[in-house]
């Protein structure tokens, strides 16, 4: 029997590439909003991330998100995201 791939994404943080699943989407959404997508179904175009802070803290610096929503995100939305990933981490 013929084993199926996992399907794997690149983190916008380290460059590692790491199974889909096992990271944090976030997703720009037609409207233009941007958040967090938990369940991997939102519509919009999406980036990746491993589940770390350090990982984000590298995506802001690199602007890995500005490059993959090709457009600005203001500060205010970064510590949003950074405070969601915080919650996340310590409801693990």
């Amino acid at each position: 029997m013929c084993q199926r791939k996992k399907p794997e994404r690149k983190c916008l943080g380290c460059g590692e590439k790491i199974e889909k699943r096992n990271m944090l989407r976030v997703v720009k959404s037609p409207a233009g909003e941007i958040s967090f997508d938990l369940t991997g179904k939102k519509s919009g175009r999406g980036a990746y991330i491993c589940k770390n802070v350090e990982c984000f803290a590298k995506a802001r610096n690199k602007k890995g998100f500005e490059r993959s929503f090709k457009s600005a995100i203001p500060e205010d939305i970064y510590d949003t995201l950074q405070d969601l990933l915080k919650e996340l981490k310590q409801n693990e």
